[in-house]
């Protein structure tokens, strides 16, 4: 985990190549002091990281963001309101590369859309 303490992993289920996955943000985080203050907002390259390091679970490798060809913000995430997030993962990886399809959910509403191509490091 990149950011410590930043959230836990409530649930992960993977069928094939999909994923469903529940986190728990940890609202106390210094990383929503400074985004910001009086009005906590999950920055959205920290959603993306988490995306990548479920990905890893899934296939067991390390990876890297390669390119994005479509990442749509759709919604304000506030961890004291909504500290539940339901993610449904798509992966499709070889020997070199993956690549990923993911939603993030924030009370069934859709807050990130997510199409990215990854590098296999390790």
């Amino acid at each position: 985990m990149l950011i410590k303490n930043l959230y836990e992993i409530r649930s992960f289920n993977q069928e094939e190549n999909r994923i469903r996955a529940v986190i728990f943000l940890h609202k106390e985080h210094d990383i929503f002091k400074g985004h910001f203050p009086g009005n906590p907002i999950m920055p959205g390259v920290c959603m993306i990281q988490i995306i990548k390091e479920l990905a890893e679970k899934s296939i067991g490798k390390e990876i890297f963001l390669r390119r994005s060809s479509n990442i749509k913000f759709m919604a304000i995430i506030n961890p004291e309101k909504d500290p539940l997030i339901n993610l449904e993962i798509e992966i499709s990886s070889d020997e070199d590369q993956v690549k990923v399809k993911a939603v993030a959910l924030a009370k069934e509403v859709p807050a990130l859309k997510l199409s990215a191509e990854f590098e296999v490091l390790a």
